[in-house]
């Protein structure tokens, strides 16, 4: 009922002129939840504390029905892994987060608004993780377009930039207006792989010696291919001490590098600017949140309740 009428707000916002949805701005804020921070666990005791605890036996339940398992004392849902190392018995759906030197567990309130008018068009609420935030803000994208809006551009801090988040924007037509994660800088003062040539034709990298790195592995979890050189060939190069402390050079290249090399481009465009500028709409409509409406803490457990 709560979104019915939140998005029958949003439809009249569109039809009287308040809303056009072109440049939107995306932003999420840590509240606390309703749970002891002194009342947690790790993971590896949940079965156990469910024999006594109702909320984490549910909890549990809600886990195998997404990820089903043949033997329920076997091993955990998949799901369960992304749990954090701590789980409130009072409430297992938050996660512990640490935010100003702050510990406890929490949620992240995610606003979805449209710049111009500063009318909020999407709310989540999520875990305090950080992946969360652009799944959140996926889920808003997808929750507008029903009502008729299609954004061309989406500002946010760098908390969005994953390289998959980016390239799902792209694949919609959205701009995404979004600082870049990249740690590519993060080097030890090393080479960086801005430094190493790309031969499409061979599918190898060149270091600025000039040897080449081949194509050896895709990563596990890396989200990404493995060119490496060989211990022979970097043995003997003298420019070995400002490339690599190993035996060999080895680069990780996403396979979403193509979306992030887009995105760089859009920095330093009027309209990159413009969005970045307008970010602090939306900070400031979640200051109010917590300032005016005193929504700092949660009242409700379970993330059903908070979402309401």
């Amino acid at each position: 009922m709560f979104r019915a009428v939140f998005e029958e707000i949003v439809r009249r916002c569109v039809a009287v002129g308040l809303v056009e949805g072109r440049h939107v701005a995306v932003d999420g804020t840590v509240v606390q939840a309703n749970a002891s921070p002194h009342r947690r666990i790790s993971p590896a005791q949940l079965a156990e504390v469910a024999h006594v605890s109702h909320t984490v036996r549910e909890y549990l339940a809600e886990l195998e029905q997404q990820n089903p398992v043949d033997d329920p004392a076997g091993p955990p849902p998949a799901d369960q892994k992304a749990v954090a190392r701590t789980v409130s018995t009072t409430d297992p759906d938050a996660a512990w987060a640490v935010k100003l030197g702050r510990a406890g567990f929490a949620y992240f309130d995610n606003y979805l608004i449209y710049n111009a008018s500063r009318v909020i068009l999407g709310v989540e609420a999520t875990p305090a993780r950080f992946r969360q935030e652009a799944l959140a803000a996926r889920r808003m994208l997808e929750q507008v377009e029903p009502l008729g809006l299609h954004p061309e551009s989406l500002g946010a801090d760098k908390a969005y930039g994953s390289c998959e988040f980016l390239a799902w924007l792209l694949a919609r037509g959205v701009a995404p207006h979004i600082p870049v994660i990249d740690r590519r800088q993060q080097t030890g003062g090393r080479f960086t792989r801005e430094q190493f040539r790309y031969a499409p034709e061979e599918n190898v990298y060149y270091c600025p010696a000039g040897q080449p790195l081949r194509y050896r592995r895709a990563h596990p979890t890396g989200h990404g291919d493995i060119y490496s050189a060989t211990v022979g060939k970097c043995r003997g190069c003298p420019q070995k001490p400002g490339c690599t402390p190993g035996a060999f050079r080895k680069l990780l290249v996403h396979w979403e590098e193509p979306a992030r090399e887009r995105v760089r481009a859009l920095v330093e465009t009027p309209a990159y600017e413009r969005s970045r500028r307008d970010r602090y709409k939306v900070e400031a409509l979640l200051a109010e949140l917590k300032q005016r409406l005193r929504v700092g803490r949660v009242r409700l457990r379970r993330l059903w309740n908070v979402a309401e």
